[in-house]
């Protein structure tokens, strides 16, 4: 069975026949071309992921009413540049250091796979928050007003990775599954085999975390708990689907794959830092408008 590192040398090589290759492309992966500048369908469907994100953000934060959403344009585009970096570093050094050592060059070339959406969440968490201390705000407060936007992202941008042929499932070994263009560094390497469709799977449940998490914060919780929530649910999927994913099959210790083993850390983290909370019992603040409202019926009883 090809290798990541086998299709990439491929790639390599196939810069001699370029136009051959670029044709071939063409048919699934390009929507269309600027003179000769190919559009990208996985990079139209990223930036709309980032943008839907960030629109979400920007509505709730303006429902929290503390006009934390003339933050949020700002910190999309810091966030999502971050995201991006985050995510094709951590694929680089966690999951491919042993095939870009060699080929530096390539670092840069995301058009040929390679991001890892953990690092992406973890790049673009961390420059949020140093983002958040530097406005003065409630950081903890405002994790907790963007995790489901975090999570809607997510999801819009698995569906790039369907058009990408990338993040894909191993051999069902059945008629079910899912079969790849040609051009797909999925069908390069598994060949015309029906695949199990872990990244559509994953962006459904994506979905279903978002719901799960604008249900949670609509009853009462403890600050941070919400976003502590978002971490865990999403890294109990992750660990869930990758027995199910075919593009990076190597295991640690011969039981967890890298992906795995960082979703096994999150999660147990995050779990512990949700019952941290809870019993801690900080509530978290009430919307302004909600807070407003309770002010003034409090008054009312008083008269």
């Amino acid at each position: 069975m090809p290798s990541w590192h086998t299709f990439s040398a491929r790639i390599w090589h196939a810069s001699f026949y370029p136009c051959f290759l670029e044709r071939q492309a063409s048919l699934h992966q390009y929507l269309f071309y600027v003179g000769d500048f190919p559009i990208r369908a996985y990079g139209v469907v990223i930036s709309l992921s980032i943008l839907l994100a960030a629109g979400v953000a920007y509505f709730l934060a303006k429902a929290d009413g503390r006009g934390y959403e003339k933050y949020i344009p700002d910190i999309g585009i810091y966030c999502g540049i971050a995201g991006l970096l985050g995510a094709r570093l951590w694929d680089v050094f966690f999951f491919d250091w042993d095939y870009y050592q060699h080929h530096l060059t390539e670092l840069l070339n995301v058009w040929q796979g390679g991001m890892a959406i953990q690092g992406g969440i973890f790049l673009g968490v961390l420059v949020g928050i140093c983002y958040s201390e530097r406005k003065k705000l409630d950081t903890v407060h405002f994790l907790d007003i963007v995790a489901p936007a975090l999570i809607l992202g997510q999801a819009l941008g698995r569906c790039a990775n369907l058009l990408n042929g990338d993040a894909f499932g191993a051999p069902t070994g059945s008629s079910f599954g899912i079969l790849y263009p040609e051009t797909t560094l999925a069908h390069h390497t598994y060949g015309a085999q029906p695949l199990w469709p872990a990244e559509v799977w994953e962006g459904q449940l994506d979905i279903v975390i978002f719901a799960l998490l604008l249900i949670f914060r609509a009853r009462g919780h403890a600050r941070g708990q919400c976003f502590a929530l978002y971490v865990m649910l999403y890294s109990l999927v992750r660990f869930a689907l990758e027995y199910l994913r075919g593009d990076y099959t190597e295991k640690y210790l011969n039981l967890f794959t890298s992906a795995q083993m960082t979703s096994l850390a999150f999660g147990i983290a995050a779990l512990t830092i949700f019952l941290w909370l809870g019993l801690r019992k900080d509530p978290a603040p009430q919307p302004a408008a909600d807070a407003a409202l309770g002010q003034h019926k409090k008054h009312k009883r008083r008269k």
